[in-house]
């Protein structure tokens, strides 16, 4: 039993499998057009007792994006998580029988088909389910470029995984979608939200403000890290967190721009090609933080003076998205058919 489901590579798993799941069910809809209506975009820098060093994000949290878009698209998604593995695997096969390819939430770490290096463990990978044969179930998913293959143990392995946002089974698909969309209403909420989210929240760690804290902050590291060896991976993770884990490139900024030059054509506006434009540049500096991390790292030079410099490059970055995202929320706010 194989559902002729469409697979494709994309740059992140969330907006991927929600793209993916749409398109299949007859709402065409690009990845960047998913993850722009959703607000996707976003900024955090953090210490938390579960994390044994600073850390910070370039998205909203996983899971937003398939319920904003639920919300503002108006489509209803079957949801359900597990306390028994049996019983998920039970209603999985009754789904895919039905030929209802479905979407699950696992540890990216038991994902076998992918190289060894590629293979952490991340309770917050997405990947669709589209058939199954025997004790073997066939995945499409975003980082594959071809369908692929899990026996039945490994699966319920991956959606039972432990550890901080274990998976417990989750699982959904679409139940309905609205015959008509109302893209402009729904791009304008999304990237007003999005610009409100960088600007507005009163969290100092959070949106640009977490930008200019991970610039305060980083020149600190070095007394942070056990020793060099440790300090080199963190800064080597600066590269893998924009670049790596389905960002798209530089941290979503690629990403978003994508997606306001597709809005722009689909509206027919101007503006938007603009604001897409601006990204776009927006996203190459923080390709140079990205690239100057990798250079720290290669000439395991983490003086002062260096992350001084990244600090610089940081703060860059912080005041383009502070000007950008003013700008597009004035546009947005005060937008008019």
């Amino acid at each position: 039993m194989h559902i002729p489901y469409q697979h494709k590579m994309t740059a992140h798993c969330e907006t991927g499998t929600v793209s993916g799941l749409l398109s299949y069910n007859g709402l065409p809809i690009t990845e960047p057009m998913v993850f722009g209506i959703a607000s996707g975009i976003f900024f955090g820098y953090m210490k938390m007792p579960s994390f044994n060093f600073p850390t910070f994000f370039v998205r909203t949290r996983p899971g937003e994006i398939r319920k904003k878009i639920s919300r503002r698209l108006g489509i209803d998604f079957f949801t359900k998580t597990y306390e028994k593995p049996e019983e998920a695997q039970r209603e999985l096969d009754q789904l895919l029988e039905k030929n209802i390819p479905v979407v699950v939430k696992v540890d990216f770490f038991y994902m076998n088909y992918l190289a060894p290096w590629m293979r952490v463990h991340n309770n917050a990978h997405f990947i669709t389910i589209i058939g199954k044969e025997d004790s073997k179930y066939y995945v499409s998913d975003c980082y594959h470029k071809d369908v692929a293959e899990l026996d039945a143990e490994t699966l319920s392995k991956a959606r039972f995984a432990g550890g901080m946002e274990s998976p417990k089974g989750f699982m959904y698909y679409p139940t309905y979608i609205p015959k008509e969309i109302e893209y402009e209403r729904n791009i304008m909420t999304g990237i007003r939200k999005a610009a409100f989210n960088m600007l507005k929240i009163p969290i100092p760690f959070l949106g640009v403000k977490g930008i200019n804290r991970f610039a305060d902050k980083v020149v600190g590291w070095p007394k942070l890290a056990r020793d060099i060896e440790h300090l080199s991976h963190e800064v080597m993770r600066i590269n893998v967190l924009l670049e790596d884990q389905g960002t798209g490139g530089a941290g979503f900024r690629f990403m978003y721009a994508t997606f306001l030059r597709q809005a722009s054509e689909m509206l027919k506006n101007e503006q938007l090609l603009e604001f897409s434009g601006r990204m776009m540049k927006i996203g190459n500096d923080w390709r140079s933080v990205s690239v100057f991390a990798i250079r720290m790292n290669k000439d395991k030079d983490f003086s002062e003076g260096r992350f001084n410099e990244l600090s610089n490059l940081i703060r860059n970055c912080a005041f383009a998205e502070k000007a950008f995202f003013t700008d597009l929320y004035k546009y947005a706010k005060n937008y008019k058919k």
